[in-house]
């Protein structure tokens, strides 16, 4: 209230309006606050206290928009404290986002981020000399960062960085902060995931073009009559990010990014700014709550982004998913880690004898090697082998390991008849190529985008839209004859047919064919652990090594003008 001694001259229908905001506000505060103590892992728990947070920051919202006058005049609500409000709704989006994979719920979220900037919310907050409220407004861009990238909008965060950054200086300048440096690097870390993609589109006016990446309608190939393949359907995804060095933002390395948009459908109606500044319409709704009987048919595989997990953590979450897995359904685990190699050899050779992949931990890492301060008869404790993964497999588990130890997980064994499928990444990359790691790695790049993958790895940086169009569409021929060479193989392993009925997983097998392909036939990678694995082996002469499918490939160098960089299909390429 305006001021203690005036409260009696306020009309009651105004004092109940105050005390009804204020009551809303700190429930809303309450509930806010309490969504950081709920588990991370499990579908069930959290979706009910999540629903009464949405509706109690709906009535708060609405609330504020019906009494603006009165909350102006006696509760003194500043512009500032309403772009507060809005912020959370948009942050309450985003991590309804993380908890479902639903796309729909990040255009919610940005149209929340929009108006605040549109309507200047944060604007007056340079003028009081409160440097907690600017970190508020830091905040607030950062997240808004955030919700673009991972909606491939980025000319707006290329603005958006720009007005970041003059945000952190003025607030440098102004106040004698201990956090300049995080800030600093919060704008390092968006720029150089903004300049990660190896290759930029051009149009006609030299402009960069954005491309999104996730699955689109048409963008698989159909499964035709007759093919026989599993009804399986990925329900749940563990995205695992524990590369040493490798470009990151809040928390997500550029593979995890990468991976996670391939698991995810294109969103429809996708929220537009076009709407005058201050007019934009907003009124947060309710997520639909799927009713318990039945279930409605999930869009995108549920997921869980892990940055950096300790071994503990990722098992906590590897059981909570293996737990609730639906029947019919499959558990991805993507793998982007520091390889862990044996320390020795054996007389005999276990699933816990070839390495792994590294976990967090609190050791010292230097030049990218986990600093080794135990006995060398010992195995590595902060790793991920082979033998962890062995209790999962009674359901069907689907493995991608993108590591300098990769080939580990070969040393498979189904024990319980389970569909099981590992693709595993090259373990050693041309000389010439090896710098470019920190900005993602090649495997990833191949099953996320593989035009994106195959300039890059041809040395184009640029090329024209219409060349791009052109190629996009030779690819999607190329998948079908790549999903034909699967299904009517004699000798697959019937595992790659079980889980070619998903469209995600069809995919991802199909790219990991045609960047096998790829570089089998590119002249720099020479040596075999050049070239990607599966386990089980894939039958060569009717996938990866296929007349058809070489043929496919020197066909798209041709179109590139990059024919030069690869051998003659007819060519033994088995070094």
């Amino acid at each position: 209230m305006t001021g203690a001694g005036a409260e009696d001259d306020i009309p009651l229908g105004e004092r109940k309006t105050v005390t009804d905001f204020c009551y809303l506000l700190d429930k809303s505060k309450q509930l806010f606050n309490g969504l950081r103590d709920l588990p991370q892992y499990g579908h069930k728990q959290w979706q009910s206290y999540f629903g009464r947070t949405f509706d109690v920051y709906t009535k708060l919202w609405k609330f504020q928009q019906q009494h603006r006058q009165v909350l102006d005049n006696r509760y003194g609500l500043k512009r500032w404290q309403i772009g507060e409000v809005a912020s959370k709704i948009g942050q309450l989006y985003y991590h309804y986002y993380l908890r479902t994979s639903e796309t729909s719920y990040l255009n919610e979220a940005f149209s929340f981020y929009s108006a605040i900037r549109q309507r200047s919310y944060y604007y007056q907050v340079n003028k009081e000399d409160r440097p907690e409220l600017v970190v508020k407004k830091l905040r607030y861009y950062a997240r808004y960062i955030v919700v673009c990238l991972l909606l491939n909008k980025m000319d707006l965060v290329k603005v958006l960085v720009k007005e970041l950054s003059e945000e952190i200086e003025d607030y440098t300048q102004r106040f004698n902060t201990e956090d300049q440096l995080e800030w600093n690097l919060v704008l390092q870390e968006v720029a150089a995931f903004v300049e990660a993609d190896p290759v930029v589109v051009l149009n006609d006016e030299n402009t960069v073009v954005f491309t999104s990446n996730r699955l689109q309608e048409g963008g698989v190939p159909q499964l035709e009559q007759g093919m026989v393949v599993g009804q399986l359907t990925l329900a749940d995804a563990l995205i695992i990010g524990n590369c040493n060095n490798q470009v990151k933002f809040s928390e997500l390395t550029i593979d995890m990014f990468r991976i996670l948009q391939a698991l995810e459908r294109e969103p429809v109606n996708l929220a537009t700014t076009t709407s005058k500044p201050g007019t934009l319409a907003l009124t947060p709704c309710l997520p639909s709550q799927e009713p318990s009987e039945k279930p409605a048919k999930r869009e995108n595989p549920h997921k869980y982004l892990l940055y950096k997990p300790t071994f503990s953590q990722l098992y906590t979450f590897l059981s909570a998913s293996f737990k609730e897995l639906p029947a019919n359904s499959v558990l991805l685990v993507y793998l982007s880690a520091t390889g862990v190699f044996p320390t020795g050899r054996l007389d005999y050779e276990g699933p816990y004898d070839f390495g792994g992949v590294l976990t967090n931990t609190n050791r010292d890492v230097v030049n990218g090697e986990t600093v080794q301060k135990r006995n060398q008869a010992q195995k590595e404790m902060h790793c991920l082998h082979p033998g962890d993964l062995f209790p999962f497999t009674r359901k069907p588990l689907f493995v991608i390991v993108d590591s300098s130890n990769s080939t580990a997980y070969k040393n498979f064994t189904n024990l319980f008849g389970q569909p099981l499928v590992c693709l595993l990444s090259p373990t050693v990359y041309p000389k010439s190529m090896q710098d470019q790691s920190q900005r993602g790695s090649l495997f990833t790049l191949f099953l996320y985008c593989p035009l994106l993958a195959f300039l890059s790895v041809c040395g184009l940086s640029s090329l024209r839209q219409g060349l791009w169009e052109k190629a996009e569409e030779f690819l999607h021929k190329v998948y079908r004859d790549i999903g034909q060479m699967i299904t009517r193989s004699q000798a697959i392993d019937q595992a790659f047919l079980q889980f070619y009925g998903d469209e995600f997983l069809r995919l991802l097998l199909i790219r990991f064919v045609f960047c096998s392909a790829t570089l089998r036939l590119h002249k720099l990678f020479r040596e075999s652990r050049s070239f990607p694995e599966s386990y089980p082996q894939l039958p060569k002469q009717d996938t990866v090594e296929s007349s058809l499918l070489q043929k496919h490939v020197l066909e798209l160098a041709a179109m590139l003008d990059v024919r030069s960089l690869f051998w003659d299909g007819t060519l033994d390429v088995n070094y």
